[in-house]
């Protein structure tokens, strides 16, 4: 038996116990030998669903719900033991069943398991977003940061690059810890800007949307409304 040397697109997968992670239709995967002559120390399972398989399914609807699809490489899920053997039986499950004599019940009983399998995953990474608190506070005070540094109005992609952490990644763990998700709290921070320039400044409703990186004060004025439930006028003249 040898090491085996994964590649997900043109990146290499670094395998440890107890990863799953999840490749989006389109994406290359490969496995090539590393060193020849040395036992493989490594093992793991990898399931492809063909679209045919799911056609005209309840899963052909949902599967795209699942974020985890967006995830970068190396936000990949780190269960535990329990955890582990719970997928692994779901995989084994799977296995079976496709090993088994085809019936009509085939096709339907292996697609509940991947969506039991999906739905678990869904659950593990909100536990991931909670148990590993110091690696994600630590992403929140980057993001605090940055929003407080950017001038203008940054967008989601934005941020996340800044962060070298995905969009959808970065999204789900704020809602989780949060309640709030990217887009949600870049408008918060941009408010407080909006609130300090407005009691604070002479300056114009214009000029601060421009200086907030709107181009049209109504987008910033409807913004501003929806947040607070006053126009940015009103607000100015609570302090008067």
């Amino acid at each position: 038996m040898h090491n085996f040397k994964a590649k997900y697109g043109q990146h290499p997968f670094d395998f440890n116990e107890g990863i799953m992670s999840f490749m989006a239709p389109g994406q290359v995967f490969s496995i090539g030998i590393a060193d020849k002559g040395k036992q493989a120390e490594k093992s793991g399972w990898v399931i492809y669903i063909h679209p045919d398989l799911i056609w005209n399914t309840s899963l052909a609807k949902t599967i795209k719900q699942y974020d985890f699809w967006d995830y970068s490489l190396h936000e990949g899920l780190f269960l535990s033991e329990k955890e582990e053997a719970t997928i692994t039986a779901l995989i084994q499950n799977i296995e079976q069943e496709h090993h088994a004599n085809i019936d009509q019940f085939s096709k339907p009983i292996i697609i509940s398991h991947i969506e039991t399998l999906l739905n678990y995953a869904h659950r593990f990474y909100h536990r991931q977003f909670i148990t590993r608190e110091l690696a994600n506070h630590q992403i929140l005070e980057r993001l605090e940061i940055l929003l407080a540094s950017c001038q203008g109005l940054p967008t989601v992609a934005y941020v996340a690059g800044e962060l070298n952490i995905s969009a959808k990644y970065l999204s789900s763990m704020l809602k989780v810890l949060t309640g709030q998700n990217t887009q949600q709290l870049i408008h918060e921070k941009l408010i407080e800007k909006a609130k300090q320039k407005l009691s604070t400044t002479n300056l114009s409703v214009s000029e601060i949307a421009y200086d907030l990186g709107f181009e049209h004060l109504q987008s910033f004025s409807k913004l501003f409304k929806t947040k607070t439930n006053l126009s940015p006028l009103e607000f100015r003249r609570s302090f008067n």
